[in-house]
C-alpha cells in the first residue's frame, strides 16, 4: 500500500524529534561572582528548567524540540513561550494554566561552579499540572528521543502523566530519564529514589552525577553504576564527574571524557547543554566516543557563560570552540 506524502513527511519529522518534559521557569541570576543572597546583587533574566533547556539545547542544534510543560497566566509566561519560540522550541504543548503563576528561581554564584537556588513555586505549580490527555499519543510513541526529568515525577498530574508516558514507550529507543535530582521537590530521598527506580525501569539511558545515581540505586563509584544499570536492561549509562569529566558505558564500551579547560562563570545549565548535545548524537547515530566529547564540550561551553538557555550553543559555535580546545 502506498504511503501518503503527509504520512511520510510526518515520519521523517518524527525521526528528527526529541520530547522533553518537566519543569519550566524565570531564572534570575546573580550577576556578580561569588556574592551570596545576604549580600547586594543585580540579576540578569533567562529562561530555566532541565527540560526546558534541555530542549533549547537540541533545538538550537537544529533538532525538532517539543516541549511538554505549561506556565502561568502571567507576562513572564508569555515571556517564556516568546523566548522558546525565538529559539525554535516547538511551543505547540507549552500550555497555560489560568490560576497559576509562573514559577521564578533566584541563583547566586555562591561559589560560581556550585550556585545556590531559592525556587519560588506555588503548591501547584503550572508545570506540575500536566495531564496526558492534552498530549497525542503519537508523538510520546513515535518520537526518536523521549527526555524526561526526574523532577517531573515528584508531585501532580505531571507525576501521573510521567509514569505513563514512561510505560507506554517501554524502552524504545531512545528514552531517557535525567535523573535531575532537587531535594526540595520531594518529601523524602526515599520516595524520589522509588521513583526513580520506577522511570529507570521503562528507560534505555540514564544520566547522572553520583549523587543522584546514589539516590536512585544507593552507588556512587562510577563503574558499580554502571555494571547494575546496564545488568538492568539499561541501554546507555552515563554518570557525570564533575571537575573529572564523564563516563559513558554500554555493555559492549565502556570510555571516560576529560574535562574541558575552561574558565568557570557559571555552573548551572552546563548539564543541560549536555543533555541536548547527547539527543543530538543519539538522533544521528554517533559512537558513543562521539556523542560523549561533542556533550561534554556543549557542558563546558556553557559553564563559560553566566545564563542557561541563552547560552546553549549552535553546532557551528560547538565545533569552533572544540577546536580552540584541541589547540590548548
Amino acid at each position: 500500500m502506498a504511503i501518503k506524502f503527509s504520512d511520510l513527511r510526518k515520519l521523517m519529522l518524527m525521526n528528527n524529534t526529541i520530547v522533553t518534559v518537566g519543569r519550566v521557569s524565570v531564572d534570575l541570576y546573580g550577576v556578580e561572582s561569588g556574592a551570596a543572597f545576604s549580600n547586594e546583587q543585580t540579576f540578569s533574566k533567562s529562561v530555566g528548567g532541565s527540560p526546558s533547556n534541555v530542549a533549547v539545547a537540541a533545538a538550537k542544534l537544529g533538532n525538532h524540540a517539543v516541549l511538554l510543560t505549561k506556565v502561568g497566566a502571567d507576562p513572564l509566561g508569555q515571556y517564556i513561550v516568546n523566548k522558546l519560540n525565538n529559539w525554535g522550541v516547538d511551543t505547540k504543548y507549552v500550555s497555560t494554566e489560568p490560576n497559576g503563576l509562573t514559577p521564578v528561581v533566584l541563583a547566586a554564584l555562591d561559589p560560581p561552579e556550585d550556585p545556590k537556588l531559592i525556587f519560588h513555586r506555588q503548591p501547584n505549580a503550572p508545570d506540575t499540572t500536566i495531564n496526558s490527555d492534552s498530549v497525542p499519543n503519537d508523538l510520546i510513541a513515535q518520537c526518536a528521543v523521549f527526555w524526561m526529568s526526574g523532577c517531573a515525577l515528584a508531585h501532580g498530574e505531571t507525576a501521573k502523566s510521567s509514569l505513563k508516558w514512561l510505560t507506554q514507550r517501554n524502552r524504545k529507543q531512545h528514552t531517557v530519564i535525567d535523573l535531575d535530582y532537587r531535594p526540595s521537590f520531594w518529601s523524602s530521598i526515599q520516595e524520589a529514589g522509588a521513583a526513580a527506580r520506577a522511570a529507570i525501569a521503562n528507560c534505555t539511558v540514564v544520566v547522572g552525577n553520583r549523587t543522584e545515581c546514589e539516590m536512585a540505586i544507593g552507588l556512587t563509584e562510577p563503574n558499580a553504576i554502571a555494571d547494575k544499570l546496564l545488568t538492568d536492561g539499561v541501554e546507555i549509562v552515563i554518570v557525570k564527574l564533575g571537575a573529572d569529566g564523564v563516563m559513558l558505558a554500554t555493555t559492549k564500551e565502556r570510555i571516560r571524557i576529560a574535562p574541558c579547560k575552561i574558565k568557570l562563570v557559571c555552573g548551572l545549565g552546563s548539564g543541560d547543554a549536555f543533555g541536548g548535545a547527547l539527543a543530538h548524537g543519539l538522533l544521528r547515530g554517533w559512537s558513543l566516543q562521539q556523542i560523549g566529547e561533542f556533550a561534554n564540550a556543549a557542558g563546558a561551553y556553557v559553564a563559560t557563560k553566566l545564563t542557561c538557555a541563552d547560552a546553549m550553543p549552535t553546532e557551528p559555535m560547538l565545533r569552533n570552540f572544540i577546536t580552540e580546545q584541541e589547540k590548548i
